[in-house]
């Protein structure tokens, strides 16, 4: 059938190969990183290996690999453990809040219940143990038993001594017992006895106090007790295995014990032992094993999932394969930008009384489909710079800015080329020498680069057109000099959030930069005459395609809409009001708004706490709310939005990873010269939205059959028409090629493209 497709395509000529990289309207995406490893389970045909966030698999035969996470149907992010049943078909997920979900053949069954208990104590989830069709969960309460075939909790054992709840770290059986690795020691109880909830069933084995893990080896048990392996010879414990280095993890595979093993001094390795603790194989390639979590034997051959490696795959001469999805390197934190269809991420924070994080995951870069990742670990002459959390995109050359919350101002060409600036451009944090705090950075019109340089004397400086630097003092009391995001409005002036309870300032730098005489500054904050805003805790800005300059704070929005008579006869924030049924409220009044970004639309995408709010141009109706429980949204905490104005793609930095949404709005164009249709052809049964992109802005677009006859009429968002594929009547439209019309505001009707429709 795709053959089908492609040949009408190709016979019709109605679109263009680029076409296939646009995602449905209606879409998510995940970005997690996927280069931390920190568990396994082999299946029949494929290993799943499980992330601090998410999932993914590979296959044997073909290395084909899998993302599983909240976009594709799991109920969380952030894994605590994996396990596969005896029959190998249905994996357990245990997530770090004690959720569980079943996956069998791509469908996703949940099990809330330990996460909806109220009961007290570490509900943890450590280890899963897999026999016949249970899963064997051992917990920080006892030992909770999944029945993978109900997909429901069939049991909660309590076996601490006078069945009170007691930490389980590991379970596993042989032909007569189970065996339970417990705070208390080790505990057994004969398998099939009436009631094995019952904490008298189960005894404590002299001797096992310090137990960690409990394994079945060729049906013979071993302990693990801190670095030490010990053996079962009828009812003593001798010693079976040490070799002085730290263990991390140990597992049975294929009749073999797998050892992770890691030194203080980071220096890693996994030892394979055979059943008579004979040494096997010693695995410590650098690329593969640096912090081993998991190893296990497929077909004689280890696969490591390695906390700073990936997952990888080492062969019997030692060459190893890395079998990691592209990521970025971890959850992205700070600001967020898309560039000539490039998207940029930074990982660094601030707490909120603005103290670096020693955050050095760096730069993520979303390019073409491949992800790169600059930080220090991997490019030594930046590993002075953390925290970044601001950029701002060079369109003259493409280059991209950085700053870095203690490390200056990184300059990124291609290559990666570095350049970095500190003394003699930057000032030092008054009262801590030698931290260089970069926490804003915007171009004006004149490509001027505009530098928050949090904490100095002169908090506000620039970098000219032409590389010379110039720097401003700020003439109001600011505790801590505290500036922090810039944007330029539409008159050249410069909008500064001040941190730590300042408010806002703002400045005009009037004719000439270099001539301070004719300079004109504003401090904003609460209070009608003083700029009205709800709050002066100012966490974030935007300025939309009126020219208004929205405000977020801890305490809801505000908008300027007189930006240009700031300096003049004054101008104070006006507070949107949403109606909500008889009543009405201001709007995100209560809320602590973290970001704003505008769409093609001009709508305002505003992040919060509690999830993400789409609103209208005006900000007075809320269209949309994405949360946790309604959407693959990754966490309520949205830290930072950015939008792809080609696309319509809205980007989110949430507390768990980044994630964006396919929106339905995009940049208008100037003309209707690059329009593009996805999908087309449109294939059948489709049910979703069809999106036509690249118009002018609020073009009417009117959909036709061949002889003229009107099928479907609609107004572009900014740059974008929505369609559902149905007619007036709400019936879908019959096979066939249809023409896209589009008339631009007080302009002449043309043909912009075309559409072909396939049904069954």
């Amino acid at each position: 059938m795709r053959t089908r497709f492609i040949l009408c395509f190709l016979l019709a000529g109605l679109f263009t190969a680029a076409q296939d990289q646009l995602a449905p309207v209606g879409q998510w995406r995940e970005h997690l990183p996927y280069n931390s490893a920190i568990d396994l389970a082999a299946g029949n045909t494929r290993i799943f290996c499980a992330t601090p966030y998410s999932l993914f698999s590979v296959t044997y035969t073909d290395a084909q690999t899998e993302r599983f996470s909240r976009v594709t149907g799991l109920s969380e992010t952030g894994i605590s453990t994996i396990c596969l049943n005896n029959n190998r078909d249905k994996l357990l997920v245990a997530y770090t809040n004690s959720n569980l979900d079943i996956l069998q053949l791509n469908r996703v069954y949940n099990i809330p219940d330990i996460k909806r208990d109220n009961i007290p104590g570490d509900k943890s989830i450590y280890r899963i143990y897999a026999l016949q069709d249970k899963f064997y969960l051992a917990s920080g309460l006892g030992v909770i038993v999944v029945d993978a075939n109900r997909y429901e909790i069939s049991d909660t054992w309590l076996i601490g001594n006078g069945g009170n709840p007691v930490k389980v770290t590991g379970f596993s059986s042989d032909a007569g017992f189970y065996y339970a690795a417990t705070t208390e020691g080790l505990k057994k109880a004969a398998i099939g006895i009436t009631d094995p909830a019952d904490y008298r069933n189960w005894q404590t084995i002299p001797g096992t106090l310090g137990v960690q893990q409990v394994l079945n080896l060729s049906g013979t048990m071993v302990l693990q007790k801190n670095d030490s392996l010990f053996i079962q010879n009828g009812n003593n414990w001798n010693l079976f295995y040490q070799d002085g280095w730290p263990l991390v993890n140990v597992e049975v595979s294929e009749n073999k014990l797998l050892l992770c093993e890691r030194q203080t001094t980071g220096i890693s390795r996994v030892v394979i032992l055979d059943p008579g603790g004979a040494v096997n194989r010693v695995l410590d390639n650098t690329g593969a094993v640096s912090f081993p979590r998991k190893a296990l034997l497929v077909n004689n051959e280890p696969w490591v999932a390695d906390q700073f490696a990936g997952l990888s795959r080492i062969a019997n001469n030692n060459v190893y394969a890395n079998f990691s999805p592209g990521s970025p390197q971890a959850v992205g934190g700070g600001e967020m930008a898309v560039a000539d269809k490039v998207f940029y991420a930074t990982a660094g924070a601030v707490n909120d009384a603005w103290n670096y994080q020693y955050n050095g995951d760096g730069i993520f870069i979303l390019k073409e489909g491949n992800w790169t990742n600059i930080n220090r670990y991997r490019y030594p002459a930046i590993d002075t710079l953390l925290d970044y959390i601001t950029l701002a995109y060079d369109k003259r050359d493409a280059s991209l800015w950085a700053g870095s919350y203690g490390g200056g101002l990184l300059h990124l060409n291609e290559g990666p080329a570095f350049t970095i600036y500190k003394q003699g451009y930057l000032e030092a944090t008054v009262g801590d020498p030698g931290s260089y705090r970069v926490a804003g950075l915007c171009f004006d019109t004149e490509q001027n680069l505009w530098v928050s340089n949090f904490g100095a004397p002169q908090p506000l400086r620039v970098m000219k057109a032409d590389g010379s630097w110039k720097s401003f003092s700020i003439p109001f009391t600011l505790f801590e000099n505290a500036v922090a995001q810039i944007i330029v409005d539409d008159n050249g002036y410069k909008w500064i959030v001040s941190p730590l309870g300042n408010g806002l300032i703002v400045f005009d730098h009037g004719n000439s930069i270099d001539n301070t005489g004719d300079d004109r500054w504003r401090k904003l904050g609460m209070n009608a005459g003083n700029g009205n805003l709800p709050s002066s805790n100012v966490t974030c800005l935007a300025k939309d395609k009126s020219g208004f300059i929205w405000v977020g704070t801890t305490d809801g929005v505000a908008v300027f809409q007189c930006p240009d008579q700031l300096f003049s006869t004054g101008c104070d924030a006006y507070w949107p009001i949403v109606p909500n049924g008889n009543f009405a409220g201001y709007l995100f009044k209560g809320e602590e708004v973290r970001s704003i970004a505008v769409d093609g639309a001009d709508r305002k995408w505003v992040a919060t706490k509690n999830g993400v709010f789409l609103v209208d141009a005006s900000g007075e109706k809320v269209l949309a709310r994405f949360t946790e429980t309604n959407s693959p949204l990754l966490s309520n905490e949205v830290n930072k939005m950015a939008i792809d104005g080609k696309t319509g793609e809205v980007f989110f930095a949430t507390l768990k990873g980044i994630c964006s949404f396919s929106g339905n709005a995009t940049e208008g164009g100037i003309t209707n010269e690059e329009v593009l249709v996805f999908p087309n052809p449109v294939p059948p049964g489709f049910g979703g939205t069809i999106a036509i992109r690249g118009l002018v802005n609020n073009a009417i677009v009117k959909i036709t059959e061949l002889d003229g006859k009107l099928v479907y009429q609609t107004r572009a968002l900014g740059g974008q028409a929505n369609w559902d594929g149905k007619n007036y009547r709400g019936q879908r439209i019959a096979s066939g090629v249809y023409l896209v019309l589009v008339q631009e505001e007080g302009g002449k009707e043309r043909t912009a493209t075309k559409i072909f429709f396939i049904n069954r």
